[in-house]
């Protein structure tokens, strides 16, 4: 996540500083920021001579200390670990004077309890997808403590880089799109689990109707265009049982035993072992690129 945050704020015109644990991810976060910036000369969105200058204002430094020395915002996308997490934010309770914007890039823990209490006057969460040089959502959260000001900095900075916050009222686990995705996937498991359909049938289905149709109406818009009263109905008449929640999936498990892990592994529900991983995420990106693209004409031209 990190590679792809720090070319959306360097692409906004924003100075970048860095810091990674190792020489290894240093070298991964390049190659990746370089690749991500090609992508958008091959889509005509910036020129090939602007790829220096972008990427020369980020800079990868050797120390916490270094990398947010001066600085006017810090993002940190470190491993979901709690204990990583307390020790970093210790060492920034220490070092950070309290004007500084401090937001982290957690999936699932609830931030504002781990940070030392002196840090939540600054403290949020701007929550990226990946590639997140690629998808506009930013959910953004702000502690109870931290006052409004920063929370509109933060939207109006993401806004700059071409980014889509959205920001909550409170702090929930999972924020928004993490909780209607497990609820989605609650159900596609249950359909697998129990023979009603194919992976295949799942995602040529969802392609072929709600998620093209999410990117004119959203979910809530749909509604009002279907009929609240439709809607209502089908809670009524019960026309919907929600599955039996389980541990974990039947067929989720049986991926995870035999170590069919995804493109990672070369294989997960699709088989990924005849192609070019590289070459994969780069068509991915692409494709995304085109339908994010749509996805903001239709979005700066609403119903």
């Amino acid at each position: 996540m990190g590679p792809g945050i720090a070319q959306s704020f360097a692409m906004g015109g924003r100075e970048v500083a860095i810091w990674t644990r190792s020489a290894e991810t240093k070298h991964k976060a390049q190659e990746r920021i370089i690749d991500g910036l090609n992508i958008f000369v091959d889509e005509n969105v910036i020129e090939t001579s602007q790829i220096d200058q972008i990427y020369r204002r980020i800079s990868f430094k050797n120390t916490i200390e270094e990398a947010v020395h001066d600085c006017d915002m810090i993002l940190e996308t470190i491993v979901e670990n709690v204990e990583a997490k307390k020790e970093l934010y210790d060492l920034l309770e220490k070092i950070v004077p309290g004007d500084v914007i401090i937001a982290s890039n957690t999936s699932a823990l609830n931030i504002f309890e781990l940070v030392p209490k002196k840090l939540l006057a600054q403290m949020f969460i701007a929550h990226w997808y990946g590639p997140a040089q690629l998808i506009p959502l930013v959910e953004v959260v702000k502690s109870e403590e931290a006052p409004q000001e920063m929370a509109d900095a933060i939207v109006n900075l993401l806004y700059e880089c071409n980014k889509t916050p959205v920001l909550m009222k409170k702090f929930i686990q999972g924020y928004i799109i993490n909780r209607l995705l497990q609820c989605i996937n609650r159900e596609i498991f249950f359909l697998i689990d129990n023979g009603y359909c194919t992976a295949q049938d799942i995602d040529n289905a969802s392609k072929a109707s709600f998620i093209p149709r999410a990117m004119v109406l959203g979910l809530l818009q749909k509604i009002d265009f279907g009929g609240l009263d439709m809607t209502a109905n089908n809670y009524y008449n019960k026309s919907y049982r929600l599955p039996e929640e389980v541990d974990i999936p039947r067929i989720l498990k049986e991926k995870l035993d035999t170590g069919e892990l995804g493109i990672k592994s070369g294989k997960g529900f699709y088989d990924y072992r005849d192609k070019n991983i590289n070459d994969l995420l780069k068509k991915r990106d692409k494709q995304l690129f085109e339908v994010f693209k749509l996805s903001k004409k239709l979005e700066n031209d609403p119903l």
